[in-house]
């Protein structure tokens, strides 16, 4: 009997540590927002689920077209050295079919040919901000360079296990049906990013920061915030549309 009260009192004593150590991990089934979603279709005739989150409407997939909304093609670079070249490109990253989508220099985002489907574009660094806000960063916040906020990456990201190397405790929860996936990127040279697919994923946005650089988004397999910056204008990210 005096066994049998020492083990109780052992475990009422540890059962703090134990609801702490059960509160680090993250929730496996989360709660996800019901979202209006549709479907729209681009010139070449791919459909892409989108969802409308706060008051914007977003494309719900990466953007995976070779064409100008007039139908002219965007060149399919492949060569480094031509990478390197300031005119409208795409690429698939490592040629590899299983990429969610195509990347594209920021030249094929702003041509005036326009590559986003009919009634839609491609967001502004204050579009994704807006997106932002709503999910959960703080104002201010969402105008600061580098990583910001909380667990909003997690929110975007597709939920855990799908399309993201899995980390510690960083799930994702795809909250908002954003249900976004990690295509890595090429770099300026024409390199590949790494650690590549399943790792992070890179969103152009439309706004210039300098005739030379451009703002994007960055999500990264060991992060649950989201990361601001600038680059090159000539890195191949991922596009997704937002509604006009």
């Amino acid at each position: 009997m005096n066994k049998n009260r020492k083990v109780a009192a052992y475990l009422i004593a540890m059962l703090p540590l134990l609801l702490l150590m059960g509160s680090c991990k993250p929730d496996k089934n989360p709660p996800v927002v019901a979202q209006e979603t549709g479907t729209v279709v681009d010139i070449e005739g791919n459909s892409y689920k989108t969802v409308k989150i706060g008051n914007q409407w977003w494309m719900a997939e990466n953007l995976k077209v070779k064409k100008f909304r007039n139908g002219n093609s965007i060149s399919d670079v492949t060569d480094d050295s031509l990478w390197q070249n300031y005119t409208a490109a795409l690429c698939l990253y490592q040629n590899d079919n299983t990429s969610p989508g195509l990347l594209y220099n920021w030249f094929a985002v702003t041509g005036s040919e326009n590559i986003a489907p009919t009634g839609w574009h491609i967001p502004t660094d204050d579009e994704w901000k807006e997106l932002e806000r709503f999910i959960g960063i703080s104002n201010g916040a969402e105008d600061v360079s580098g990583w910001r906020g909380t667990n909003e990456a997690d929110k975007l990201k597709a939920a855990s296990p799908e399309g993201w190397t899995q980390f510690e405790n960083v799930w994702g929860t795809n909250t908002y049906g954003f249900s976004a996936l990690a295509g890595s990127c090429r770099l300026g040279d024409g390199k590949w990013g790494t650690p590549g697919l399943f790792a992070t994923g890179f969103w152009w946005t439309a706004s210039s920061y300098s005739p030379t650089e451009a703002w994007y988004r960055y999500l990264d397999y060991k992060k649950s915030t989201v990361f601001r910056s600038s680059c090159s204008k000539n890195y191949g990210y991922s596009i997704r549309c937002v509604k006009d």
